[in-house]
């Protein structure tokens, strides 16, 4: 492909924010663009390669394989419905991994040292996370070019956002100095609720442009089509929440350098 795909960690601590709905309908909507996407899902829940179709029980290794199993990660990359996307999956197994990197030499690069011979060959690499501050996530953000945030439009949205942000602070400073802010995607708005829209309003003053302009609304569609194991876009292209990820996706492509040539559909 002649150049270096971008890897994207989708991270927050808190949990049900919509990250691996982020995750699986960016992957989506950047594919669909015909851009060669690999989701690398570190979160042990495993809902990453569930909602796009693959079975536990069919797995042909996952990320613990690459982790802690020495596989290299080319192994173990799995098909979508989607021609572009690819998965490296996760399983509950990988709830031990926490425990068992303490001991490992570079246990804070394992999952960089597993990317970095597929870079070239994606033009996106996005990392799904765990909702928690551990090993995983720290693997996650030393392997990233940057972090994007989904961010939940309710009371306590902002609850944890400068724990995270210190993190990313730490990261930079004693493993990834070139880690960036992809951006914060609002997430679960609910136009009828005064408090979504305050915290849109006071997201969006704080964080100024490193707040995406698309806004995930809430929507039925979207939490449906995961067992379905379709992303939003296999499942209701006309819904208002594959028009978000569309519109993230188009942002996103809006930042490359130098877009990847157009592909042949055969």
């Amino acid at each position: 492909m002649g150049h270096v795909g971008r890897i994207i960690c989708i991270s927050n601590q808190k949990g049900g924010v919509g990250k691996t709905t982020t995750a699986i309908n960016l992957a989506a909507s950047l594919a669909a663009a015909e851009r060669k996407v690999l989701l690398v899902d570190m979160d042990p829940q495993g809902n990453a390669g569930s909602g796009l179709g693959l079975k536990r029980e069919t797995l042909q290794g996952t990320v613990y394989d690459a982790l802690l199993g020495g596989r290299p990660m080319g192994e173990l990359l799995h098909p979508t419905e989607l021609r572009y996307l690819q998965v490296v999956p996760a399983t509950p197994d990988l709830t031990g991994a926490e425990v068992e990197l303490v001991n490992q030499e570079r246990r804070e690069y394992r999952l960089r040292d597993a990317l970095r011979p597929l870079a070239e060959q994606y033009d996106y690499i996005l990392i799904d996370c765990p909702p928690s501050l551990g090993l995983l996530t720290l693997n996650s953000l030393i392997a990233a070019d940057s972090v994007l945030i989904p961010l939940q439009c309710e009371y306590y949205a902002l609850e944890g956002l400068s724990q995270l942000n210190h993190t990313i602070d730490l990261v930079r400073q004693a493993f990834n100095p070139e880690l960036k802010m992809e951006g914060i995607l609002l997430t679960m708005f609910d136009s009828r609720a005064n408090i979504a829209n305050q915290v849109v309003a006071d997201v969006r003053d704080y964080f100024k442009e490193q707040v995406f302009t698309s806004v995930v609304p809430r929507n039925v569609r979207l939490s449906e089509c995961p067992s379905f194991g379709k992303p939003i876009l296999l499942y209701d292209i006309k819904s208002k929440g594959c028009e978000s990820y569309l519109a993230l996706g188009r942002e996103i492509m809006q930042r490359e350098p130098n877009p990847p040539p157009a592909r042949k559909v055969a």
